[in-house]
């Protein structure tokens, strides 16, 4: 399950879609929106993509991680469109047989996401907007 959407997302959707028999372990990231960056009052984020290119670069990524991990499933879905206050941006969930690989999965995954991926983020914020990532130019916030 690698997808772009513009619907809310419910990370027991990704957790059931990885469920395994073999996996010891299910890791989840959930990435959610803040009310600050930077010293600015943030009021939401908005989201862009070219969704066909940004599915297939999650499905790389996917492939990749289960090169590097003994992995069972992964699952990652990106929002789109406006993204409110402490609601879910990106959710990415992996199993695998013993934890260690299930977290360097999804540390991976959201790492490659902001580095590869082609989605970007605007952030409004009292008093303006501002594009935020690599894509723009903007260096990203760490988390």
């Amino acid at each position: 399950m690698f997808r772009v959407t513009d619907k809310p997302i419910k990370l027991q959707e990704l957790v059931d879609f990885v469920t395994d028999p073999e996996a010891g372990a299910i890791a989840t990231f959930i990435g959610t929106t803040r009310n600050n960056n930077e010293g600015r009052r943030v009021i939401a984020l908005d989201y862009e993509a070219y969704p066909e290119m940004a599915e297939k670069e999650l499905v790389r990524l996917g492939e990749e991680a289960k090169q590097k991990w003994p992995i069972c499933r992964m699952a990652i879905v990106h929002r789109i469109g406006p993204v409110q206050i402490t609601e879910p941006s990106v959710i990415i969930a992996v199993s695998s047989g013993h934890r260690d690989a299930a977290f360097a999965a999804c540390r991976f995954a959201i790492e490659e996401i902001k580095r590869t991926v082609p989605i970007w983020k605007k952030e409004m914020y009292e008093g303006g907007e501002i594009w935020i990532g690599t894509q723009s130019g903007q260096p990203l916030p760490r988390s």
